[in-house]
């Protein structure tokens, strides 16, 4: 095998936070219509999935995975941080949606930050030579000494894909697509990072940190944080593969999402994913319209006030959480399976936004 010969299939997994289930339909619906991928592309909670899919050999082994009472425990592991009270939160949260600068300042992606991870992921070990698997994360470029800083135009982070070492030799010497002036203002460092040595687990746990959510995760001596830099890495799976199977997604929200990647990363996000719908891929998986499908579905947030506390609150037993992942699915596998019949399938929903007009 030629090391710079493209891979034939990239499916993108672009995030999904702790509903990512619907990957692993998705994953099986591109089997079962003939389409199966040979590298994945994963970010954020998508690279949870993408691992299990890469460590387990068959679709019902997956499943079997997501809704054991193993990752039961995980889910029910995840714990808001001790110092976090909803005031504070909520007082952050109003001053990043008022303040219109962007990455002004070195964030604290160490300490300010709102849950904590069990330590070990409960991840399979890869039974499957032929499927790699690459992650997108961000690599931190300054230390706790710089926190609070002005950031004078400073390079703050760099986007980094962890993967085998074909899919690093494939993408030697891009430019980041999260560093692009149309949507970032800087803080992102022109380069694309490539790494081709660190673990699985770890890349998972890089990829899975987003600001303001977890704290960053530390690996030889480097600090690294979420998937959520790219969350949309069409270009890079282009560059990897000569067929894409890429998630056509809802715009984030203009509430919380937007004034978060403005302020910490310096990127504009809806202005990054309206150039991601404009390009082409040989199947669009349309998940827009999954916090409507799958409502309710997974973890949530609830602030307790009596508390003084913001809990994550899972589904009650063990047997609801297995109808959620059934759930997840089967969204998945629909969506993948109407994604690979009509190849020229978009948004659900023609907005505005979509169309690329404000």
């Amino acid at each position: 095998m030629n090391v710079n010969q493209k891979y034939e299939r990239c499916m993108v997994m672009a995030g999904g936070g702790f509903r990512f289930g619907y990957y692993l339909g998705m994953h099986a619906a591109a089997e079962d219509s003939g389409m199966a991928p040979d590298i994945l592309l994963a970010s954020c909670g998508g690279s949870l999935a993408a691992a299990i899919i890469q460590g387990l050999p068959d679709a019902a082994r997956r499943k079997q995975w997501l809704a054991s009472q193993e990752m039961y425990r995980f889910m029910c592991g995840l714990r808001t941080a001790p110092h976090v009270r909803p005031l504070p939160v909520l007082g952050s949260a109003l001053l990043r949606g008022l303040s219109p600068g962007r990455a002004t300042r070195v964030p604290d992606v160490f300490d300010d930050y709102m849950f904590e991870l069990p330590e070990l992921l409960p991840l399979p070990v890869s039974s499957q030579p032929g499927m790699a698997l690459a992650i997108v994360a961000a690599k931190l470029l300054f230390g706790r000494q710089h926190i609070g800083q002005a950031r004078e135009g400073r390079e703050l982070f760099a986007e980094v894909v962890l993967g085998p070492e074909r899919a690093c030799r494939l993408l030697e010497g891009w430019t980041a697509p999260a560093s692009r002036p149309a949507w970032s203002c800087g803080a992102v460092a022109p380069g694309l990072l490539l790494d081709s040595r660190m673990p699985v687990a770890d890349a998972v746990r890089s990829s899975i940190t987003d600001m303001l959510y977890f704290a960053c995760h530390a690996h030889n001596g480097n600090h690294y944080m979420g998937g959520v830099i790219d969350l949309f890495p069409i270009e890079i799976a282009h560059g990897l593969a000569k067929h894409v199977t890429m998630e056509a997604k809802a715009p984030f929200d203009q509430a919380l999402a937007i004034p978060a990647l403005r302020s910490v990363l310096g990127i504009d996000g809806n202005a990054r994913l309206r150039h991601v719908h404009s390009q082409h891929a040989h199947a669009w998986v349309d998940t827009s319209d999954i916090s409507s499908a799958l409502r309710g579905s997974g973890m949530r947030k609830r602030i307790d006030w009596r508390g003084n506390r913001i809990r994550l609150e899972m589904p009650r037993s063990f047997d609801e959480y297995a109808m959620d992942v059934e759930a997840q699915w089967q969204y998945g596998y629909q969506r993948g399976m109407e994604a690979y019949a009509n190849p020229g399938l978009r948004l659900r929903r023609a907005t505005r936004f979509n169309r690329g007009r404000e």
